[in-house]
């Protein structure tokens, strides 16, 4: 599995800890940054990964900023992307079984490192259940094409 994942400067070591992991699970990873502690604008980042995702150019998405709302408020402006803001296992579960989410973000500023394995795992490992989830999923699908 390829993995894009982006950062604002709040998440550098965080990151890292999360490349590692999911290096050690086998995943690729494609870093688009930032590689900074220096202040940047965390929706430059999360606009990177979700257009990497949309395009197919990694299979999903991870992005840390401080909360992990901002960054993932602008990767979901962009088409296709359901970016879900998890900071415990179960929304995690959540957000891939019923809602297929492709970019999972959480924040570095609310959340340790082995809790973020901890979502990070249950993220990946979890499948879409489909069925009548996906009806849910193609009306916002839906609405995003409305409002295009």
């Amino acid at each position: 599995m390829k993995i894009g994942i982006g950062n604002d400067h709040s998440a550098l070591e965080m990151k890292a800890e999360i490349i590692d992991f999911l290096r050690e699970r086998g995943c690729e990873v494609v870093d688009y940054g930032t590689n900074s502690t220096e202040s940047c604008d965390y929706p430059v980042y999360g606009e990177k990964v979700a257009r990497a995702v949309a395009a197919g150019e990694v299979d999903q998405g991870i992005l840390i900023c401080g909360t992990g709302l901002g960054i993932s408020l602008a990767a979901n402006k962009v088409k296709g992307i359901r970016a879900a803001v998890c900071s415990e296992p179960y929304t995690a579960m959540m957000a891939r079984l019923h809602n297929d989410c492709n970019i999972l973000a959480f924040g570095a500023r609310v959340i340790g490192p082995e809790m973020a394995k901890m979502i990070v795992r249950t993220w990946l490992d979890t499948e879409f259940e489909g069925g009548r989830h996906q009806r849910r999923v193609d009306l916002i699908t839906k609405i995003e094409e409305e409002n295009a």
